[in-house]
Parts: structure tokens; C-alpha cells; sequence
């Protein structure tokens, strides 16, 4: 069976990309108790970082390179204000993304990292705001870009943090119990779910955090580095 034109290998190149970064991402989380018992959690970080962050970087240059690969579905970008809320929502998708862990000297191993049972800050809106950041990242990408390797990409994305979730709150509830338990019933993965249903309540002086002044520096460097972003990696012939 003959595959259609637009449907380029570099659809089931990002798909088998996508799939490594999933199994080397979640299978070293799931091993990390057993292994830092054997080597500690500062080498153990060291590990997980030397072993994601290539990984993570060829996803990034491999989806520059091939964003307009495959079917255009719909163009918008000429059309007022799209650009705008593109940008918007990835401003927001930051802010779910990167201030989910809010201990950088544990992320770089400066202190020892540990496992945090947290209940404030963006963690009140919801559980898993990386999932959360995630999505709204693809939703605005896709809707930018409309091309079927885009919708590919992040459909690849979205599935492997819903795998995350399930695979984040076992990890929690093995390792806490009762006490995972309890911050569940006080939590939601939808959005503001636990705060509707009035099991939560937002207290906004909680994200008066450096994490988050930090956050909105780097959007505003992330868009005037955009350009120069995208001509670095298309010097990468991959």
C-alpha cells in the first residue's frame, strides 16, 4: 500500500524520536528509587540530565527543521491577532511548564534532589501542570503552524504527559500513600477543577516566586531569541 504523498518519513521520524525521549524520560523516573540507592541522587540527577537533555535538544532542532513538513491543514498566520494569542498561550504554557519544580539547585544537582509532595502556587490549579503547559503549547503551535507533522508532533506530546500523569501520581501514591492520598482529594488534574468544586482554594500571594519573575524573563528572551533560534537549528542538516 502506497502512503500518500504529503506523509513524509519525517512524520514516523519525530513519532520514533518522541517515543526514545518518552522511554528514557519515564523509565529512568520509575527506576529513580532503586537507582539512587546505588549511585545518590546528586549522580543519579547528573544521569537523567545527560541522558535527556540530547535527546530533548534533538526533538527541538528535528522539529524546526521539519514544522512545514506534510499537509498544510489551514494558514492563519496572516489573520489579525493570531499571532498574538499564539504568543499568549505560549507565555501561559511557561508559566504550567517550568515553575512545576521551583528547587533549581536541586535540578542541577547543586543540592540534593529529593521527591516533593507539593500543595501551593500552580499546583493549587492543578496537579500536573506540565501536562497542562504541554497542551497548551501544542494548541498554540498547531494552530500557528496547521501542518499535519505539527499535528503529529503534538499529538506525540500530549500522549506521552497523559502517560506521565498516570504514570506521576503511581509513582507519588507508592512512595506516600495516605499522604499522596490526601493531597489528591485536594487537587485536580483538570485546571481549576478542585477549585470549583471547593476542595482547593487560590492564594495568589503564592506566586509572588522568584520561579515566576524568572519564567516571564525567559519568555521575553525566548521571543527576541525566536528568530535567531530558528536559524541556528536550520544549520543542523537533519
Amino acid at each position: 500500500m502506497q502512503l500518500p504523498v504529503w506523509l513524509t518519513p519525517s512524520h514516523f521520524v519525530m513519532l520514533g524520536l518522541l517515543f526514545a525521549f518518552a522511554l528514557a524520560h519515564s523509565g529512568l523516573a520509575s527506576l529513580r528509587s532503586r537507582v539512587e540507592k546505588i549511585i545518590g541522587p546528586r549522580l543519579y540527577r547528573v544521569v537523567f540530565a545527560l541522558v535527556s537533555l540530547p535527546l530533548a535538544t534533538a526533538l527541538i532542532i528535528y522539529f524546526f527543521n521539519h514544522r512545514y513538513d506534510g499537509l498544510q491543514l489551514w494558514q492563519v498566520q496572516g489573520v489579525p491577532g493570531v499571532a498574538s494569542v499564539v504568543w499568549v498561550l505560549s507565555a501561559i504554557s511557561f508559566l504550567f511548564l517550568y515553575p512545576a519544580t521551583f528547587n533549581l539547585l536541586e535540578i542541577a544537582a547543586i543540592t540534593k534532589p529529593q521527591v516533593h509532595l507539593y500543595e501551593t502556587g500552580i499546583i493549587r490549579i492543578t496537579r500536573h501542570p506540565q501536562m497542562v503547559g504541554q497542551v497548551i503549547w501544542c494548541i498554540a503551535h498547531t494552530l500557528w503552524l496547521g501542518t499535519s507533522f505539527t499535528l503529529v508532533t503534538s499529538i506525540g506530546l500530549i500522549l506521552h504527559h497523559l502517560f506521565g500523569v498516570w504514570h506521576g501520581d503511581r509513582r507519588l501514591s507508592y512512595r506516600y500513600g495516605p499522604a499522596f492520598a490526601s493531597v489528591k482529594s485536594r487537587t485536580s488534574i483538570v485546571p481549576f477543577l478542585a477549585i470549583i468544586q471547593g476542595r482547593q482554594t487560590l492564594n495568589l500571594l503564592e506566586f509572588l516566586r522568584p520561579a515566576y519573575l524568572g519564567v516571564a524573563i525567559f519568555v521575553y528572551l525566548l521571543w527576541q531569541a525566536h528568530p535567531l533560534l530558528i536559524s541556528a537549528t536550520s544549520r543542523v542538516n537533519w
